[in-house]
């Protein structure tokens, strides 16, 4: 915990650093949800088709959902989504006049949530 998914437009892959982007957030997750650094994983997920309304051209979208165990509050989670979407700023620059689509939410994760290092 956190399980931290960011799916992403195949065009943004040459202007979205990815690996700061992750480092960012994980120290976000950490000062705002109390997660543990090492707990914090992040998979980046390239989307080869993406269509935004009727004609689908020139746009981009990246969305990050984050997974918590329960117990945080609304507001941290709030917290939390404007963070991301500020980082989102920081760290994807979009090439070629692209429009960014760019969204972000906190879930709770299921109570049957396991897991384990190997």
């Amino acid at each position: 915990m956190p399980q931290i998914t960011v799916d992403y437009s195949a065009e943004l892959a040459p202007g979205f650093d990815r690996p700061g982007f992750a480092r960012a957030l994980h120290e976000e997750v950490v000062r705002t949800a109390a997660a543990k650094p090492e707990a914090c994983k992040t998979q980046f997920r390239r989307g080869e088709d993406t269509t935004v309304g009727a004609d689908g051209e020139g746009h981009a979208i990246v969305h990050v959902t984050l997974g918590l165990l329960a117990g945080r509050s609304d507001e941290t989670k709030a917290r939390l989504t404007e963070a991301a979407l500020e980082l989102l700023r920081q760290y994807v620059k979009p090439d070629g006049g692209l429009a960014l689509h760019a969204s972000a939410e906190v879930r709770d994760l299921d109570p049957s949530y396991r897991k384990f290092d190997a």
